[in-house]
């Protein structure tokens, strides 16, 4: 493959944007080489600006559950641009959209639609802190809740890609009462407790995404939330990434633990920029214009993203692809495991519905430190190999790998065949 005309892109985007980029984790900094651009995408493929074709499995980082440009979604977009492309003011789909996505979730009587995952956890953690009277949040280490300055600290994912502990301009105050706690660790939650008695609520991914796929062990959710109903604090989940990826609502259900809060990305919009937050009447209204909780929006609830979360939800409540998600996840497994043990690479592979990847370490993950111990040159050299044999991954090792409904028994063997020979490359490192 060659990547000529990226690599002029990316010269030419260095002048006039940031690193050439505007989002730290398309530079690819953990893999080497210039990121590539892309010029479209239709179904389970993405095509660069040179011409090349990749399976995707990135998916816009999750949103784009049906493959990209799905015609059902395609069609109603369409007719929505047609009305216009901003009003700043209401619609009937917000209703709509707004009845689906509660009725996907136990716990939510009410949704506030925001425009990005980022607005939608700040919005919940605001909330949260209204609701108690509390100030205090803790979060766990390795899990990314978007840039907000009190949540960036011991994320993961991009800050994990670049080595950075935290980000430069966010000053010591706005982390001063955000707690640290080790994923899977209840203990290290209630110590926290245990030392202060202003914590409003805990948040987390129900599946770690941004240090790599990482589920919850021994009934963790479970007996979290118990311990939190004991103390009078909050559950905040993060289903930003995990949001209808593993049944139509919210990976909490399959865990059994119901969300006091949840956070929702832009899979509710099709892939538009769009972000929710939800959760039971007695804790939404505290949300003006009901409460004394101020958050607003021109963009919120854009009709464009409405009618694509619309067409996008209404189809894959009909299509029910997860038990099939279920079964190519497992077929992928079984290939990296395979290749990896053909080539005497060592690996772990960790999945949950249609989330998965491989950690380039001997070691069982179940946190972030567990995590850290991967190889990422061996997964740059795997990264590049499944590149050039037509797989499109994210660029990073702490980056779940994404599954459509738009993938094709091709598509899977294809996948399989770079994996085999991207297993290979690493093995002559």
């Amino acid at each position: 493959m060659e990547f000529k005309k990226s690599q002029e892109l990316y010269n030419k985007g260095l002048v006039n944007l940031v690193g050439g980029v505007n989002s730290p984790v398309r530079a690819f900094a953990s893999v080497g080489g210039n990121p590539l651009f892309i010029k479209k995408a239709k179904g389970s493929k993405i095509t660069d600006v040179d011409g090349n074709s990749y399976v995707d499995l990135v998916l816009s980082y999750g949103p784009m559950i049906l493959g990209h440009r799905h015609k059902k979604v395609q069609k109603a977009i369409t007719k929505a641009l047609k009305n216009g492309y901003s009003f700043g003011a209401s619609t009937k789909n917000e209703i709509k959209l707004a009845k689906i996505v509660c009725d996907a979730f136990p716990g939510m009587d009410k949704v506030r639609f925001v425009n990005s995952g980022t607005e939608a956890v700040l919005s919940g953690i605001r909330l949260a802190r209204a609701f108690t009277g509390k100030d205090k949040i803790i979060k766990f280490s390795g899990c990314y809740h978007g840039h907000q300055d009190a949540l960036l600290v011991a994320a993961g994912s991009g800050l994990a890609t670049l080595s950075l502990p935290g980000s430069k301009g966010v000053p010591e105050g706005a982390v001063k009462n955000t707690l640290i706690a080790n994923y899977n660790d209840l203990e290290s939650v209630k110590a926290h407790f245990e030392a202060h008695d202003d914590i409003a609520g805990v948040i987390l991914e129900p599946v770690a995404g941004n240090m790599g796929v990482v589920t919850p062990q021994n009934d963790f959710l479970k007996e979290l939330k118990k311990y939190l109903e004991s103390k009078g604090a909050l559950l905040i989940v993060d289903e930003v990434m995990t949001g209808f990826r593993s049944k139509f609502g919210g990976a909490q259900e399959l865990f059994d633990v119901e969300a006091d809060i949840t956070c929702l990305g832009k899979v509710i919009g099709g892939g538009f920029p769009v972000g929710a937050y939800g959760a039971r009447n007695e804790i939404m209204e505290m949300v003006a214009p009901l409460g004394g909780m101020y958050q607003a929006g021109t963009l919120s609830g854009n009709p464009i993203a409405m009618a694509g979360g619309i067409a996008t939800l209404t189809e894959l409540k009909k299509q029910n692809p997860y038990e099939k998600f279920n079964e190519i996840a497992q077929i992928i497994e079984v290939f990296l495991l395979e290749s990896a043990k053909k080539y005497d690479v060592e690996i772990t592979v960790n999945r949950f519905g249609s989330m998965i990847n491989p950690f380039f370490t001997n070691k069982t993950v179940t946190n972030f430190e567990d995590a850290q111990t991967s190889d990422t040159k061996k997964f740059a050299t795997f990264f590049w190999a499944m590149m050039h044999n037509g797989v499109f991954l994210p660029p990073s090792q702490f980056e779940a790998w994404f599954l459509s409904s738009a993938l094709s028994e091709k598509d899977i063997q294809k996948i399989a065949k770079a994996i085999d020979k991207s297993m290979e490359a690493v093995s002559k490192m």
